[in-house]
């Protein structure tokens, strides 16, 4: 029959699609770690410079541009100490909010990796219990009934844990708003 055909077909589809989305979440969660590194050396340096700024020492993390200051980037050449205090404080603080948005995005991807994995355990599981449903009762073995029988439990397994990390997803977001 044409459904026989199909159903494999439509399963690999299925399984290429999740494979090019492990793979873009996968680039996704190395992007967000060098993004980590990048904003934990600018956070350094910053942290330097507020712990410097008493000392005389004010070198922006854009560097001086020969004036001991910090450039234009980052600062007005006539910024008093204060201004420059603050100025760093407040990307300081950006730096940090980046980091807390980064941290909650990879959590999520995290989510959606583990929901991927479930969504092939559940499509393998779901072939191997339509094959045992292709077979009449009366023609199975007592081996294979207990096997299908396992089979719909592990089924019924991975679909409740599905639900449980939507349940998750749902309430995450919930809260954010």
């Amino acid at each position: 029959a044409t459904w026989t055909r199909l159903l494999p077909r439509q399963a690999r589809e299925a399984q290429m699609q999740r494979f090019c989305k492990a793979q873009a979440i996968q680039r996704r969660l190395e992007e967000i770690e060098v993004t980590f590194g990048e904003l934990e050396k600018q956070g350094i340096k910053l942290e330097k410079l507020l712990r410097d700024e008493s000392g005389g020492d004010r070198a922006g993390p854009g560097g001086t541009g020969g004036t001991g200051r910090p450039t234009a980037t980052h600062a007005a050449p006539a910024a008093s100490p204060a201004e420059l205090r603050t100025q760093w404080m407040n990307q300081l603080l950006y730096l940090v909010q980046k980091k807390n948005s980064l941290v909650c995005e990879e959590s999520d991807l995290m989510i959606a990796v583990q929901e991927l994995k479930l969504e092939e355990q559940q499509s393998r599981l779901d072939q191997q219990l339509r094959r045992f449903m292709n077979k009449e009762d009366a023609q199975k073995t007592p081996a294979e009934r207990a096997a299908e029988q396992e089979t719909l439990a592990r089924l019924l397994e991975v679909v409740n844990q599905r639900n449980a990390l939507i349940h998750v997803q749902e309430e995450r977001r919930l809260s954010e708003l």
